[in-house]
């Protein structure tokens, strides 16, 4: 019948993307984004209608996604399982999709979603690595005291206000959310961090990493990183960790849309032995002290 609108169905896809080649997820005036990126694939595969692509999270200029998870509605003929392939061809190379799958159309990519996971990645040797270059931050100045940097992040676990990592211009009536699990581990060289939140406040990660740097480093007194997170002392978080480091690892949700292949651990991790540490230091160094 002639003249009748087509159906709707929402789709949802896992995304990757290289964060490097983007000024962030968010649609920018004359500026590379992912969302803007993706919006235009989707639009040369449905033109009915104009797209709007709802990220679970907006990830900051430079910083990777492993798992990210998006929703767009289509009126479009093409299956659901074929939008992954269709996109694909159409996306450039440091855009991949994962896996997409037809969900209900109150399914939310964002307001669904149970947690969000983070990975930051620190390289801790003294000699440069192109390999890694893009993917971690390096740190070869002082050998991390990975043991200090899980204790501080323990007590974060829980709901609380973390004003004190949370950059200017955010839009949300509040700085409170969950931090549900928290992992820093060392492979030689590389001292991993994962972060498991309800939410993450806008540049949160890369602030908290940058203390907890300089917590491993001496340079903060593991109470003065307590007391500065906790008394909300947003104007004392000044050093923020570079975004080529973080990964948006997953996103969760209470009956996740795509297979676990697809969207539980896609980051991989290189392997690496001590090849050449940087010095150590020790918490009662009169050279380098605490400071507070």
């Amino acid at each position: 019948m002639q003249g009748l609108t087509p159906a709707l169905r929402r789709i949802a896809i896992c995304l990757q993307y290289d964060g490097s080649a983007f000024h962030g997820w968010q649609r920018q005036t004359s500026l590379a984004s992912v969302q803007e990126t993706l919006e235009g694939a989707i639009e040369s595969l449905d033109p009915h209608r104009p797209v709007r692509a709802v990220a679970a999270g907006r990830t900051d200029t430079g910083v990777h996604a492993a798992g990210q998870v998006v929703h767009f509605d289509t009126a479009g003929p093409i299956p659901p399982d074929r939008w992954a392939r269709a996109l694909n061809g159409r996306l450039p190379t440091c855009v991949r999709v994962r896996a997409a799958s037809e969900v209900p159309s109150d399914w939310h990519a964002c307001f669904s979603a149970t947690y969000r996971r983070y990975r930051y990645t620190i390289y801790n040797a003294r000699t440069p690595n192109l390999f890694l270059a893009p993917w971690c931050w390096h740190r070869y100045q002082l050998q991390l005291a990975e043991g200090l940097m899980e204790d501080v992040l323990a007590d974060l676990v829980g709901e609380h206000d973390f004003s004190a990592f949370q950059r200017a211009g955010s839009r949300r009536s509040h700085a409170r959310t969950t931090i549900q699990a928290v992992e820093i581990r060392r492979e030689g060289d590389l001292v991993v961090t994962e972060l498991q939140a309800s939410g993450f406040l806008y540049g949160m990660v890369r602030l908290l990493m940058g203390q907890l740097v300089a917590v491993g480093e001496g340079r903060l007194d593991p109470d003065a990183f307590r007391e500065r997170w906790r008394r909300r002392q947003r104007h004392a978080v000044k050093e923020a960790a570079p975004p080529h480091g973080l990964c948006l690892l997953r996103v969760g949700y209470p009956h996740n849309p795509f297979l676990q292949p697809a969207w539980y651990d896609g980051q991989p991790q290189f392997r690496l032995g001590f090849s050449d540490p940087p010095p150590t230091w020790h918490p009662l160094s009169t050279e380098l002290g605490f400071q507070g």
